[in-house]
């Protein structure tokens, strides 16, 4: 797919859920220490808005393996579980969504609770059942460009 036909993709996305967002907002937190990756600027949720912080992690790595040799998934839950640690002061402002993923493809649960009600909104919007599969289809590549991005450095 060339570039185009992404840009077209992604704007069709954000068209059809309906969600206006910020990268990177900057002034949220007193230390900047803390940043999270994004902001809607339409409330979503009890009149606040969603904003999202997303972590790649290896379970491969010796930090990780221990646990990640006992469930599949463990790595990404225990970074979504710190990421929700951090950003803790935020939840009275903001709904906070730890996206974490793994390097291997397994999502956190609280990230494919996202992913599975943002694919329902666009389903519903476009009338299209197999967009949920499009939506994992599309983060799956950007996964493994991710993974040979690290392997060829």
């Amino acid at each position: 797919m060339n570039t185009d036909e992404n840009n077209t993709y992604s704007v069709k996305v954000i068209i059809i859920i309906i969600i206006i967002i910020i990268k990177e907002p900057v002034g949220l937190f007193r230390t900047e220490r803390k940043r999270i990756d994004g902001l809607t600027l339409i409330p979503r949720q009890s009149g606040k808005s969603l904003c999202w912080d997303v972590t790649v992690t290896c379970p491969l790595a010796a930090s990780y393996i221990e646990g990640a040799a006992r469930q599949a998934g463990s790595t990404a839950e225990m970074i979504a579980s710190r990421k929700e640690e951090k950003y803790i002061e935020v939840e009275t402002r903001l709904v906070f969504q730890p996206i974490a993923m793994e390097t291997l493809g397994v999502f956190s649960s609280s990230a494919r609770q996202l992913l599975c009600s943002l694919d329902h909104r666009i389903s519903s919007s476009s009338d299209e059942a197999r967009e949920t599969c499009f939506l994992f289809q599309r983060i799956s590549v950007l996964l493994q460009h991710f993974n040979a991005v690290l392997l060829h450095d």
